[in-house]
Protein backbone atom coordinates (compact mmCIF):
# COMPACT_ATOMS: atom_id res chain seq x y z
CA UNK A 1 0.00 0.00 0.00
CA UNK A 2 1.38 3.27 -1.07
CA UNK A 3 0.30 6.74 0.15
CA UNK A 4 0.41 9.84 -0.90
CA UNK A 5 -0.32 13.21 0.84
CA UNK A 6 -0.40 16.54 -0.41
CA UNK A 7 0.54 19.08 2.00
CA UNK A 8 0.10 22.53 -0.30
CA UNK A 9 2.05 23.66 -3.11
CA UNK A 10 4.30 20.97 -4.31
CA UNK A 11 5.04 19.28 -0.78
CA UNK A 12 3.73 15.45 -0.89
CA UNK A 13 4.73 12.83 1.96
CA UNK A 14 4.95 9.50 0.38
CA UNK A 15 4.47 6.25 2.63
CA UNK A 16 5.27 2.63 2.28
CA UNK A 17 6.16 0.10 3.97
CA UNK A 18 7.02 2.02 6.82
CA UNK A 19 8.85 4.23 5.34
CA UNK A 20 7.99 8.06 4.26
CA UNK A 21 9.92 10.25 2.36
CA UNK A 22 8.65 13.91 1.45
CA UNK A 23 8.77 15.97 -1.67
CA UNK A 24 9.51 19.64 -1.92
CA UNK A 25 8.88 20.57 1.94
CA UNK A 26 8.17 24.35 1.73
CA UNK A 27 5.77 23.88 5.02
CA UNK A 28 7.11 27.54 7.30
CA UNK A 29 5.12 30.15 5.89
CA UNK A 30 2.80 27.98 3.26
CA UNK A 31 -0.82 29.75 3.50
CA UNK A 32 -1.84 26.42 1.73
CA UNK A 33 -0.31 23.53 4.17
CA UNK A 34 -1.98 21.71 6.43
CA UNK A 35 0.56 21.20 8.97
CA UNK A 36 3.60 22.84 10.08
CA UNK A 37 6.85 21.43 10.57
CA UNK A 38 6.32 20.36 14.15
CA UNK A 39 3.37 18.20 13.11
CA UNK A 40 5.45 16.22 10.73
CA UNK A 41 6.21 12.98 11.01
CA UNK A 42 9.99 11.45 11.06
CA UNK A 43 11.05 11.71 7.38
CA UNK A 44 13.49 9.48 6.15
CA UNK A 45 14.40 11.27 2.88
CA UNK A 46 14.04 14.75 1.53
CA UNK A 47 13.46 14.80 -2.35
CA UNK A 48 14.07 18.23 -3.78
CA UNK A 49 12.50 19.23 -7.48
CA UNK A 50 14.45 22.82 -7.47
CA UNK A 51 16.10 25.45 -5.32
CA UNK A 52 13.48 28.08 -4.72
CA UNK A 53 12.34 28.68 -1.91
CA UNK A 54 8.54 27.18 -2.10
CA UNK A 55 10.38 23.95 -3.17
CA UNK A 56 13.37 23.77 -0.98
CA UNK A 57 11.30 25.26 1.97
CA UNK A 58 11.78 23.05 5.17
CA UNK A 59 14.45 20.81 3.97
CA UNK A 60 17.48 22.04 5.92
CA UNK A 61 15.29 22.19 9.09
CA UNK A 62 14.33 18.68 8.62
CA UNK A 63 17.88 17.66 7.37
CA UNK A 64 18.94 18.38 11.22
CA UNK A 65 16.08 17.61 13.32
CA UNK A 66 15.82 13.58 11.65
CA UNK A 67 19.07 13.53 9.65
CA UNK A 68 17.31 11.98 6.54
CA UNK A 69 19.08 11.56 3.20
CA UNK A 70 18.72 15.05 0.99
CA UNK A 71 18.00 13.27 -2.67
CA UNK A 72 18.21 16.14 -5.83
CA UNK A 73 20.71 17.44 -8.22
CA UNK A 74 24.41 17.85 -8.02
CA UNK A 75 24.56 21.24 -7.24
CA UNK A 76 21.42 21.78 -4.87
CA UNK A 77 22.64 18.92 -2.73
CA UNK A 78 25.99 20.35 -2.39
CA UNK A 79 24.00 23.55 -1.23
CA UNK A 80 22.81 21.70 1.39
CA UNK A 81 26.03 19.62 2.17
CA UNK A 82 27.49 22.99 3.18
CA UNK A 83 25.06 23.16 5.81
CA UNK A 84 25.09 20.27 7.36
CA UNK A 85 22.87 18.08 5.43
CA UNK A 86 23.23 14.54 4.86
CA UNK A 87 22.78 14.53 0.95
CA UNK A 88 22.76 11.65 -1.88
CA UNK A 89 23.64 13.82 -5.40
CA UNK A 90 22.29 12.91 -8.44
CA UNK A 91 21.53 14.22 -11.99
CA UNK A 92 18.87 13.95 -15.04
CA UNK A 93 18.78 10.60 -16.68
CA UNK A 94 20.40 9.10 -13.17
CA UNK A 95 18.25 6.63 -10.81
CA UNK A 96 19.67 5.42 -7.25
CA UNK A 97 18.17 2.56 -5.39
CA UNK A 98 17.76 3.72 -1.48
CA UNK A 99 16.48 1.24 1.16
CA UNK A 100 13.05 2.96 0.91
CA UNK A 101 12.91 2.92 -2.54
CA UNK A 102 14.58 4.10 -6.00
CA UNK A 103 14.49 7.63 -7.70
CA UNK A 104 15.18 7.90 -11.30
CA UNK A 105 15.30 12.48 -12.14
CA UNK A 106 14.04 12.89 -15.10
CA UNK A 107 14.36 16.38 -17.18
CA UNK A 108 11.91 19.53 -15.98
CA UNK A 109 11.78 22.92 -18.19
CA UNK A 110 11.71 26.17 -15.76
CA UNK A 111 13.98 27.96 -13.55
CA UNK A 112 15.30 26.40 -10.55
CA UNK A 113 18.39 28.78 -8.62
CA UNK A 114 18.60 28.77 -5.07
CA UNK A 115 16.68 31.84 -3.77
CA UNK A 116 19.36 32.16 -0.51
CA UNK A 117 22.27 31.65 -2.70
CA UNK A 118 23.26 35.29 -2.58
CA UNK A 119 26.24 34.47 -4.42
CA UNK A 120 24.86 32.49 -7.06
CA UNK A 121 27.70 30.14 -6.46
CA UNK A 122 25.22 27.03 -7.17
CA UNK A 123 23.73 27.11 -10.41
CA UNK A 124 20.59 24.91 -10.52
CA UNK A 125 18.95 22.47 -13.10
CA UNK A 126 15.45 21.64 -12.26
CA UNK A 127 14.45 18.44 -12.14
CA UNK A 128 10.98 15.81 -12.16
CA UNK A 129 11.24 13.26 -9.89
CA UNK A 130 10.15 9.35 -10.42
CA UNK A 131 10.13 7.10 -6.93
CA UNK A 132 9.37 3.67 -6.67
CA UNK A 133 8.06 2.47 -3.06
CA UNK A 134 6.18 -0.16 -1.82
CA UNK A 135 6.19 -1.72 -5.47
CA UNK A 136 4.51 1.56 -7.16
CA UNK A 137 6.02 4.69 -9.07
CA UNK A 138 4.81 8.00 -8.37
CA UNK A 139 6.28 10.85 -10.48
CA UNK A 140 6.29 13.80 -9.19
CA UNK A 141 6.94 17.04 -11.92
CA UNK A 142 8.12 19.52 -10.42
CA UNK A 143 7.04 23.09 -11.81
CA UNK A 144 7.62 22.01 -14.98
CA UNK A 145 5.86 23.45 -18.02
CA UNK A 146 4.14 20.52 -20.58
CA UNK A 147 7.10 19.06 -22.01
CA UNK A 148 7.08 15.68 -24.74
CA UNK A 149 10.27 14.25 -22.74
CA UNK A 150 6.57 13.13 -20.12
CA UNK A 151 5.68 10.95 -23.09
CA UNK A 152 8.86 8.66 -22.49
CA UNK A 153 7.29 7.90 -19.07
CA UNK A 154 4.09 6.96 -20.54
CA UNK A 155 2.44 3.31 -18.82
CA UNK A 156 5.71 3.14 -16.43
CA UNK A 157 4.19 5.33 -14.02
CA UNK A 158 1.06 4.07 -11.63
CA UNK A 159 0.36 8.35 -9.80
CA UNK A 160 1.55 11.28 -11.68
CA UNK A 161 1.58 14.43 -9.65
CA UNK A 162 1.54 17.93 -12.00
CA UNK A 163 1.00 21.80 -11.27
CA UNK A 164 -1.76 23.35 -12.32
CA UNK A 165 -1.14 26.95 -11.08
CA UNK A 166 -0.63 28.66 -14.43
CA UNK A 167 1.68 31.46 -14.25
CA UNK A 168 4.96 30.21 -13.11
CA UNK A 169 3.58 26.37 -13.99
CA UNK A 170 1.28 24.99 -16.36
CA UNK A 171 -2.00 25.84 -16.18
CA UNK A 172 -4.87 23.12 -16.19
CA UNK A 173 -4.85 22.96 -20.05
CA UNK A 174 -1.61 22.05 -20.52
CA UNK A 175 -1.87 19.39 -16.94
CA UNK A 176 -5.28 18.45 -18.96
CA UNK A 177 -3.05 17.26 -22.07
CA UNK A 178 -0.28 15.45 -19.73
CA UNK A 179 -2.01 12.93 -19.04
CA UNK A 180 -4.40 12.99 -21.89
CA UNK A 181 -2.60 8.90 -22.50
CA UNK A 182 -5.55 7.63 -20.04
CA UNK A 183 -7.46 7.27 -23.20
CA UNK A 184 -4.89 4.43 -23.76
CA UNK A 185 -5.58 2.89 -20.47
CA UNK A 186 -9.08 2.89 -20.50
CA UNK A 187 -10.82 2.84 -16.66
CA UNK A 188 -7.58 2.18 -14.89
CA UNK A 189 -6.65 5.98 -14.68
CA UNK A 190 -8.32 7.82 -12.57
CA UNK A 191 -7.81 12.43 -12.37
CA UNK A 192 -7.45 13.20 -8.83
CA UNK A 193 -7.99 16.19 -7.60
CA UNK A 194 -6.83 16.75 -4.06
CA UNK A 195 -7.10 18.97 -0.74
CA UNK A 196 -4.27 20.22 1.32
CA UNK A 197 -3.95 17.27 3.86
CA UNK A 198 -5.81 14.65 1.87
CA UNK A 199 -4.29 11.39 1.30
CA UNK A 200 -4.66 9.23 -1.93
CA UNK A 201 -4.07 5.21 -1.48
CA UNK A 202 -2.51 3.40 -4.07
CA UNK A 203 -2.81 -1.16 -4.07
Amino acid sequence: MLILTWHGHACFTIEAEGRRVIIDPFLTGNPTADIGLEQLPKIDAVLLSHGHGDHLGDALAIATRDRPTVVTTYELATFCETRGAAVHKMHLGGAHAFPWGRVKLVPAFHGGGIDSDDAGRYPVTPCGLVVTMGGKTVYHTGDTALTTEMQLLEGRVDVMLLPIGDNYTMGIDDAVRAVDFRRKVGGRADVVVLQPGQSLKHS
